[in-house]
């Protein structure tokens, strides 16, 4: 994947990946600027992918795309091979179109779609859907796999994102999400009880060190913080509604997993799946989605009722007391 010739040999790592120390000429570059060099025809945006969800480690730590090198500074980079290109074609798959105009738009996206592109998921994906519902009008600052995405939901994640139809939109609504001016409301229900009615959990989220599937609480990785507030209590349950300060890659699934109390039926983070409602997926749905609009800065606050399955589990709970 590197060109390890460009620089100084690799010192040996424990973990898998490739190593590049800084020399001279390289020292008081941009972490992405260094990173995209030597991996050659990977885009800036894939590089800054990489560094966000933690697959990077300046001197063995996860840090920003914009961090300034210095001279002998270890970059790790764990990243996978960049994917082959994928010949992303418009489908008429039926979209839940909360809003649109000539700038943006809001779905509802349900449980089970893939957002974007990816190896084994070259088609059916909710970008194939935009692209034939939009006829092509999308923000090009994603890239060809992703046009207008702003933001992302997990596969079996459904609920509320807003999409850019132009490049001044997408630049606009993911300032206000980076800043934190955007607001994003998620209902789950969690296995056991959180220890306070409301709270708030801040914790560092990176790629897994050894399950590279995964994310995880590491030290030295991303900051993210969640705020939460129980709803209801049932019997062995939380139904809680969480808000993002950050938006990190499963944040909602990891932050709930690492206080003790995963998300019920999340397969990868260890939530309860033995319940007789079955579900396709975690418990998790983005409930509510307010941002300003980004061209005539009217406030746009948005509310989606949860899929069929979360209301089962929900009507469920209620009869156990």
């Amino acid at each position: 994947m590197m060109n390890p010739d460009a620089l100084s040999a690799p010192v040996p790592e424990p973990e898998e990946g490739d190593l590049f120390l800084v020399g001279p000429a390289e020292a008081g570059q941009r972490l992405d600027q260094f990173c995209q060099a030597q991996a050659g025809a990977v885009s800036r945006a894939r590089v800054q992918a990489w560094i966000e969800e933690g697959a990077v480690r300046l001197n063995g730590r996860a840090t920003k795309a914009a961090a300034r090198l210095k001279l002998n500074d270890r970059v790790l980079v764990l990243a996978p091979p960049a994917p082959e290109m994928l010949d992303v074609e418009p489908e008429p798959i039926p979209l839940d179109v909360v809003f649109e105009d000539a700038e943006l738009l809001v779905v509802n996206k349900p449980v089970g779609m893939v957002v974007h592109p990816a190896p084994g998921h070259a088609r059916g994906t909710l970008v194939n859907a935009l692209l034939h519902h939009c006829r092509g009008s999308l923000s090009g600052i994603g890239g060809v796999a992703r046009p207008g995405i702003v933001h992302r939901l997990d596969k079996d994640t459904s609920g509320l994102m807003v999409v850019a139809k132009s490049d001044r939109a997408h630049q606009e609504l993911a300032r206000q999400i980076a800043a934190k001016e955007a607001r994003r409301r998620y209902w789950a229900v969690v296995g056991g009880h959180l220890p306070e009615a409301t709270g708030r959990v801040d914790a560092p989220i990176a790629r897994h060190p050894t399950a590279r599937q995964k994310m995880a609480v590491v030290p030295g990785g991303r900051p993210a913080a969640t705020r939460w507030t129980v709803l209801q209590a049932f019997k062995g349950y939380d139904w809680v509604l969480c808000e993002l300060e950050t938006g990190r890659t499963h944040q909602i699934r990891v932050h709930m997993a690492h206080l003790g109390h995963p998300v019920v039926g999340d397969p990868v983070y260890g939530g309860d799946r033995s319940l007789p409602v079955k579900l396709a997926g975690q418990a998790l749905h983005a409930r509510e989605l307010v941002f300003r609009h980004p061209v005539t800065g009217e406030v746009l606050a948005f509310e989606a009722a949860p899929p069929p399955q979360i209301e089962r589990l929900l009507a469920w709970l209620r009869t156990q007391g």
